[in-house]
């Protein structure tokens, strides 16, 4: 049986480098949300290796995790670190759990200086997860830039920002006198005519519609209104994704 010389030449040709994957890194694996990311994200097969930032040294408990511990110094003097992928989260850390408090959790006062910190040490893909108290952002923010930290971090230069906006309850404040009690009563009806779409949804849909935008998203700036992650809650995660991100 003869063989064609082009295909001969071809399988003689030794095999292109592989390519390499991304290398993660997660800011704030804090909370039921940090936990979820980091479960998902750092178990799959998308990125060679996951970092967390740290305030103090932990063992990680997952394979392929490694902490990168920080110094106390604001993040635009921290020593350029290396990542090709970044997640900033603003969940806050669960007191009872020793790994969470180990952690470093970011302020929302120190984004700028942590996505320039982040692009410094050669993160392209930038994903932020913006908490928010149900029904408070307007309209006009829900699908946009909200506030000058987050043009400053758009300006910045990455290939992809990607900024989910997820709806959160409001923090519950003890009432301090009868007056305050009696009022609190009063006004706790208002929290019935928040719409459906401004609710809060579970912290493992999150991480999946992030993960997805992350595998999905072409160049550019993509921004997840509270509505977008709310459909994305309520049917196939992935469909909603796509039309979002109109992949």
């Amino acid at each position: 049986m003869r063989h064609d010389p082009l295909q001969v030449l071809h399988a003689a040709r030794p095999p292109g480098p592989a390519q390499r994957k991304p290398r993660l890194l997660i800011a704030g694996a804090t909370g039921v949300l940090g936990n979820e990311v980091l479960r998902r994200l750092a178990g799959s097969s998308a990125f060679a290796d996951t970092q967390v930032l740290a305030r103090e040294p932990i063992i990680a408990g997952l394979r392929g995790v490694a902490t990168v511990v920080v110094p106390p110094a604001p993040p635009s003097q921290w020593p350029p670190g290396a990542a090709d992928v970044g997640i900033v989260l603003f969940d806050p850390p669960r007191l009872f759990y020793d790994r969470e408090r180990a952690l470093w959790t970011p302020e929302p006062a120190q984004l700028p200086g942590l996505a320039r910190w982040l692009h410094a040490s050669g993160v392209h893909t930038l994903a932020l997860v913006l908490p928010h108290d149900q029904g408070r952002l307007p309209d006009a923010l829900k699908r946009g830039l909200a506030d000058l930290d987050e043009q400053a971090v758009a300006a910045l230069g990455f290939q992809r920002v990607v900024i989910i906006r997820s709806a959160r309850k409001p923090a519950a404040a003890a009432p301090r006198t009868l007056a305050h009690r009696l009022a609190r009563l009063m006004l706790s009806v208002f929290q019935y005519m928040v719409p459906s779409s401004e609710q809060p949804v579970r912290a493992a849909t999150v991480a999946q519609l992030l993960a997805l935008a992350l595998e999905l998203a072409p160049p550019g700036i993509h921004v997840a209104s509270p509505e977008t992650v709310w459909r994305a809650a309520q049917g196939e995660v992935r469909a909603a994704v796509r039309q979002w991100l109109g992949a």
